[in-house]
């Protein structure tokens, strides 16, 4: 019998009619989903999106080869397509061929270099800082919602660093208006799927959407109407605004319009918080479930950074939190913020010698199943292992295996960033607390543009010199 798989070989799973696979995903969990869709049809898979094809990879192999630039570009569609309602085409959600991506690549990879990462690490500190403070003024019995303080933390940072703006999260019960809007666009962003009679439903969510992003623009656009207003004084500011209003492409010999740098504002701010802060979450969660992990942590903070809690740590310290960096690296694998991206070929391609993509398909690079993939992380890839990112580990496991940055030149450009900015936070942590998993709680991942636990909450309390072990006494100094 003829097979009725227009994309064969490639495995497909049943479909319904008119809608094909499309309501056979949850749509609270959809990732996670497609996941388990691997485990059963195997590396690569297609569904049938109400007539669209999706083809779904997952096996390293066949990642190599999609990693491969001069055939594949990044995809800009789904859910991403309809965040450039916010974004516009600011560096994440615009297409590689339109001018402003190249130009704004070219102008932002300074701000986001090593050097850059020195000039902010004081505004990082001032905000973990206020996060660790906010902890030790708690009760004993009061709880922390690890969410919501990770995201207050991410947020302000970026807000301070990038355009010197102050959201002050921890002084207030609620989220900023701004980020209120931000959180509620994304969610209504997110429940659009392309479904018949949607908009009937959905016509009052779209409209709260749009008096949103006319407020976030308007509220973008005054920051930067201020920074313009005051030049003068700005020409010492280098933060990421600076550069953006001073920044001249070299390619072209153009600046960014104040339009495009509004986009850029918005992708950091939802880029830049939305992962960052799942990250910290899922690496919080695994130390908690990890006693010899978290007794080694512990071991590098106070070798590291030393018992004084009021010594600020310097770059230099958070430089030498490897194995900190081993867990973050670890936490990415295993729950990786952006769990997946989408590209598509240039022209029709094959791979994996047998499986025929025409050109423009959408492919998703599915990365928590990637990061699960038992040819490179053995047969128990669900095992939370730091030792998987040690110097030997990484230098012997094939390059595009771990892809939570996403690919080549369309990968996140802040990945410096939230990697310093987590390191300093899960340290300073460390050094003054002792973590409480008060509910045993088991990782429960709530899905919107990114995935992070949800419903998760701990208790902390101060860490007694006598638990600071054989580094007890030391000033940290000589790590300076």
């Amino acid at each position: 019998m003829a097979s009725t798989n227009r994309l064969s070989p490639i495995p497909h799973p049943p479909t319904k009619p008119v809608v094909g696979n499309m309501l056979s995903l949850d749509s609270t969990a959809p990732v996670q989903n497609l996941a388990r869709l691997a485990k059963e049809f195997g590396p690569i898979y297609w569904l049938d999106m109400m007539g669209a094809p999706l083809v779904v990879v997952s096996g390293h192999d066949l990642v190599e080869e999609l990693s491969d630039e001069k055939r594949f570009d990044k995809a800009v569609r789904g859910p991403l397509r309809r965040v450039r309602a916010v974004a516009g085409d600011g560096l994440f959600t615009a297409d590689t061929s339109e001018p402003n991506w190249s130009k704004a690549h070219n102008i932002l990879m300074q701000p986001f270099g090593n050097r850059a990462m020195q000039s902010y690490h004081p505004s990082m500190v001032d905000i973990a800082d206020q996060l660790v403070k906010k902890w030790e003024r708690l009760n004993g019995d009061e709880e922390i919602d690890v969410v919501h303080d990770m995201t207050a933390l991410t947020l302000d940072t970026i807000g301070l660093c990038g355009f010197d703006y102050r959201f002050n999260s921890f002084y207030r019960r609620d989220y900023h208006p701004f980020v209120e809007s931000l959180v509620r666009s994304l969610e209504t962003i997110m429940m659009i799927r392309g479904l018949p009679l949607e908009n009937l439903w959905m016509q009052k969510r779209r409209r709260d959407l749009a008096g949103d992003v006319a407020f976030m623009n308007k509220m973008v656009d005054e920051i930067v109407a201020e920074r313009r207003k005051n030049a003068e004084g700005a020409e010492d500011k280098k933060d990421m605004l600076g550069a953006m209003m001073t920044g001249v492409d070299r390619a072209t010999g153009e600046q960014l319009d104040d339009v495009n740098i509004r986009y850029q504002i918005n992708t950091f701010l939802i880029a830049g918080h939305e992962t960052t802060s799942g990250l910290l979450s899922c690496t919080l969660y695994a130390l908690l479930k990890h006693p010899d992990v978290l007794k080694k942590a512990y071991e590098e903070v106070d070798r590291v950074l030393g018992p004084d809690i009021n010594a600020r740590p310097t770059y230099q310290q958070v430089t030498q939190l490897t194995y900190i960096t081993q867990i973050l690296k670890e936490a990415l694998r295993l729950w990786p913020p952006a769990p997946a991206y989408g590209i598509s070929p240039f022209k029709e391609e094959t791979i994996g010698g047998k499986y025929t993509l025409k050109k423009n398909t959408f492919i998703t690079v599915l990365v928590l199943a990637l990061h699960r993939d038992p040819s490179v992380w053995g047969p128990n890839p669900e095992a939370f292992d730091p030792e998987n990112f040690s110097r030997e580990a990484e230098a012997a496991r094939p390059v595009n295996a771990w892809k939570p940055f996403g690919n080549g030149q369309r990968a996140c450009i802040g990945r410096g960033f939230a990697m310093h900015e987590a390191a300093l936070a899960i340290g300073m942590i460390l050094q003054r607390f002792k973590l409480m998993d008060i509910h045993r709680y088991q990782m429960h991942l709530k899905e919107t543009l990114t995935i992070k636990p949800d419903g998760f909450k701990i208790r902390v309390r101060p860490r007694a010199d006598r638990e600071r072990g054989e580094f007890e006494g030391h000033t940290g100094a000589a790590a300076a």
